[in-house]
């Protein structure tokens, strides 16, 4: 094997992890490690993992940024608290598969835990996606939830009072005071028998669970709701706390990943965050996760373990040549 390696440029010392077909259809954390164990000391990979680090980085500093001007923008108009976020439990990612990571959650949460908000933060890279999905096939009554359609519901609403009145979306609507009222349409509690989101003003009588896919997804929602998620990240922060809560007290593990800056004013007192100690494997995982798609367009009907390593290099140098 070694010799393989050496003429296709990944080195002369045999991989930390063997590459099998198997592993590389897989796509998931095997993947990924198995991909970082045979590249992690070639220089071209090396390159292309600090340059996607970076990037990844300078995204959530930018998104950060950008969260931050919304939420201090609630707090000035008394939607969210100033108030410092209960603290975080940090988990160390690092060396561990996702069933280890949300294992130890779990076990932080302790045997009492019947249900309530489990909230969960960490840089792009560290695996809250993964985490999140494990947790809830191993918690009982487990449920994810997204802010998304709170934004759309509260859209829909600003976009419905503007065709009422001047005919035509204007952003000048969207005052403290018509955002009040708006969010006094929205109610959350249980209907027909489970957890769902009202809509009741302005004519309309919706619930979530029903529109989601059809009328929140419309050309009045749709071209509207980037101008008014820019304002509103208190209220929908504010109703997705409330409602979060209400689904925790009645047994529910409501399961919530976020940024930092706007998930702080979630109540609960089950905060994780996910780190590495070790920031360039953000970077080495998303390097090997798109060499690891790469490698599946190349490999062809090729089995064999020299064929996919063959394909991982080709799909290297087409990735750093990109």
């Amino acid at each position: 094997m070694g010799g393989v390696l050496s003429a296709i440029g990944l080195g002369d010392e045999e991989p930390n992890f063997q590459l099998t077909l198997e592993t590389l259809k897989s796509s998931d954390a095997s993947t990924t490690n198995a991909l970082i164990g045979l590249l992690r000391n070639n220089e071209t990979f090396i390159n292309v993992a600090k340059a996607d680090g970076d990037a990844i980085l300078a995204r959530d500093n930018e998104d950060a940024e950008k969260l931050v001007v919304g939420i201090k923008l609630a707090q000035a108009k008394g939607v969210l608290s100033t108030d410092a976020p209960t603290p975080y439990t940090q988990i160390q990612v690092l060396g561990k598969t996702p069933d280890e990571v949300s294992d130890e959650m779990i076990a932080a949460l302790g045997e009492g835990f019947k249900g309530g908000v489990i909230v969960l933060v960490g840089l792009s890279g560290t695996g809250k996606g993964t985490t999140v999905e494990k947790l809830k096939s191993k918690l009982p009554n487990a449920v994810t939830w997204s802010n998304g359609n709170i934004f759309r519901s509260l859209t829909l609403l600003a976009a419905t009072h503007c065709q009422q009145t001047t005919g035509q979306f204007d952003k000048a609507c969207l005052t403290p005071e018509n955002l009040a009222t708006w969010m006094g349409m929205l109610s959350f509690g249980k209907y027909n028998g489970k957890w769902d989101t009202h809509i009741c003003g302005l004519g309309l009588d919706l619930y979530v669970n029903d529109c989601c896919n059809t009328t929140l997804k419309g050309p009045l929602v749709r071209s509207n709701i980037p101008t008014v998620a820019e304002v509103t990240q208190g209220e929908v922060v504010k109703f997705a706390s409330g409602a979060c809560k209400q689904m925790g007290e009645d047994g529910i593990t409501v399961l919530l990943e976020g940024r930092a800056q706007t998930v702080d004013h979630i109540d609960s007192p089950h905060r994780f965050e996910l780190v590495l100690s070790d920031p360039t494997i953000i970077g080495m995982r998303r390097a090997a996760q798109r060499i690891g798609a790469k490698a599946l367009e190349l490999i062809g009907s090729a089995t064999n373990e020299q064929s996919v390593i063959a394909a991982v290099a080709l799909a290297l140098e087409q990735i750093a040549a990109e």
